[in-house]
């Protein structure tokens, strides 16, 4: 594709960008036509991101139409900006942007291409050719025309929080005291840091708090210096196993001797039991009446061959033999019996030793769960004391830091700088109450006061209108008349400023503010770029001259409907 989209001839004084959109129905709305876009297209070439072109801002969602025609049609936006409209010959500063990206991307101006580096290179020439040469880059470029360009909800509804919502009032304050022609050092590079270093020491201590560590460092010092000395008095047998094992045998051999010496015991009783009882079958019977007896036998028996004695004497001698054969191994018995005990008695001896040795010892085991319990609070307290140093460092931080404040803090807070500060609010609040006074037939005004940033406990200005505007409509006169005065404002102080005003639903005004509006600036060097609905429109604004740009559901900004047709 090639050729023009679009080409808006923008003029001093009030320039109307219309939604004409007729019979509106189910299908067809009073939105989404572009007109919002404009003005997006506009800061998009003053530095924005590209994605705030195609991304619906509700949902947050890529709208992949307008995207892909984008990107596909290599679509290039060129704004031009001039030093005076009325004088053909002025200053002029091109910007072109594309939305592609890399080696295609395209973020020029006066035909120096500046892609590189996140956009920064392209955001400080614009700087440097709007605002200036500066030293110090704060507050941005992109905040100082943040109040010039409205068409997000905070710019909308904020005369003066335009920045994100995540804007420290540091940075606030810096703003402002630069468009009210104050420069200061950064403070904010010094409270960010403050700030960022106290959550940091915050998170630090959630669990305990710098006193609390030290407490537990000092406990666990004493639990350590404890299992040192525990450690040093331990009894450690080196030779534990083998005098265990040795335990063991001799307790083995005591069971086995004892067991051996009940045993000869039991059989030497029963040999004694055994002697007794042949000694008890011993002949003891009276001879002479058994003599008696066996001769009066023999008288009837010729052929007894024995005499009486000798039967006896046969009888009582097997006896004995029997006795001696039975009794022969006492003796060997008994001295094995005493060889036994006197082997038990040194066992026993050497059991007890043992026994005694072991008990006294501790072993490695004993030593090992020392070590760990050691190892456990050795690491703890490196933890602990880690965390101290953390805390102490950060602690030091700060206070460096609030001694670098401190030095700034001695001029920024000095009766002489407020005086300065009331001045330059003085000058301003003459055009902001002279414009409100024109358009509303109020006066407006801008007040500060010092606040304690409640992050970093540091003293802050902070800057606030102090007009009570309750409807949406009234704040909306407010902030266009703040954007007005401040232009005739920083003209009057020679401080750099964009001479164009960008707004977004400029429906919630009253008919009569907007005719007054744009009388007012009939002969000022000012251009008022305003989005809004037909039927909003006031019928004596409603021409030619006024309006820039007419878009409805049929002819929608970009054409793109159209031209896949």
């Amino acid at each position: 594709m090639s050729g023009t989209i679009r080409e808006i001839e923008f003029k001093k004084g009030i320039n109307l960008i219309v939604d004409e959109t007729v019979n509106v129905t189910d299908k067809e709305t009073g939105n989404n036509v572009g007109k919002t876009t404009v003005l997006k297209l506009i800061d998009f070439c003053l530095g924005a991101d590209s994605k705030l072109i195609y991304t619906d801002s509700e949902n947050k969602k890529e709208i992949d139409l307008i995207k892909n025609y984008l990107v596909n049609n290599r679509v290039l936006i060129t704004l031009v900006l001039k030093q005076d409209l009325e004088i053909e010959e002025s200053k002029e500063i091109v910007i072109k942007r594309n939305f592609l990206s890399r080696k295609n991307k395209v973020m020029s101006i006066n035909g120096e291409n500046l892609p590189g580096n996140d956009g920064k290179d392209f955001e400080n020439k614009l700087d440097t050719l709007i605002i200036g040469e500066r030293q110090e880059k704060k507050p941005s470029f992109r905040q100082i025309i943040s109040h010039s360009i409205r068409y997000t909800d905070e710019r909308i509804n904020n005369t003066l929080k335009v920045l994100s919502a995540y804007t420290s009032l540091a940075e606030y304050e810096i703003l402002y005291l630069y468009l009210f022609g104050i420069t200061i050092t950064d403070r904010s590079k010094i409270l960010k840091k403050i700030k960022t270093e106290k959550e940091y020491k915050k998170r630090i201590e959630k669990k305990q708090s710098k006193f609390e560590l030290e407490l537990s460092l000092a406990m666990i010092e004493d639990t350590l210096s404890n299992l040192e000395i525990k450690k040093k008095t331990l009894n450690i047998n080196y030779n534990y196993d083998e005098d265990l094992s040795n335990l063991n045998e001799t307790k083995y051999q005591i069971s086995t001797i004892s067991s051996k010496i009940s045993e000869l015991s039991l059989r030497k009783k029963i040999i004694c039991e055994a002697e007794e009882e042949l000694m008890a079958n011993k002949s003891n019977i009276d001879l002479q009446q058994l003599k008696m007896i066996y001769n009066q036998a023999s008288k009837y028996m010729e052929n007894l061959q024995k005499t009486f004695e000798e039967l006896v004497s046969y009888h009582n001698n097997m006896i004995v033999e029997k006795i001696r054969f039975i009794t022969q191994d006492i003796p060997d018995i008994e001295s094995e019996i005493s060889a036994l005990h006197n082997s038990l008695k040194k066992l026993l001896s050497q059991e007890e030793e043992l026994t005694t040795k072991i008990a006294k010892s501790d072993t490695f085991k004993d030593l090992e769960a020392i070590i760990n319990e050691l190892n456990e609070n050795y690491q703890r307290k490196g933890e602990i004391e880690n965390s101290i140093s953390q805390i102490d460092e950060v602690d030091n931080k700060v206070s460096s830091l609030e001694e670098e404040l401190d030095i700034i803090d001695q001029g920024v807070f000095s009766g002489d700088f407020q005086e300065k500060i009331k001045d330059q609010l003085k000058k301003f609040n003459k055009y902001f109450s002279e414009v409100s006074n024109e358009l509303y037939g109020e006066h407006y005004g801008i007040s500060f006061k010092v606040k304690e940033d409640k992050k970093t406990g540091k003293g802050i200005y902070v800057f606030d209108s102090f007009n009570a505007n309750s409807s949406s409509g009234k704040k909306q006169g407010e902030i266009l008349c703040f954007d007005l005065a401040y232009i005739l404002y920083a003209d009057d102080e020679d401080i750099p400023v964009l001479h164009f005003v960008l707004n977004d639903k400029k429906e919630l005004m009253h008919d009569n503010q907007l005719v007054k509006v744009a009388n007012f600036i009939e002969n000022k060097d000012i251009q008022l770029i305003f989005s809004i609905l037909k039927d909003k429109l006031p019928q004596e604004l409603y021409n030619e001259e006024n309006i820039v740009l007419r878009l409805s559901q049929k002819d929608k900004l970009f054409r793109i409907e159209s031209r896949k047709e």
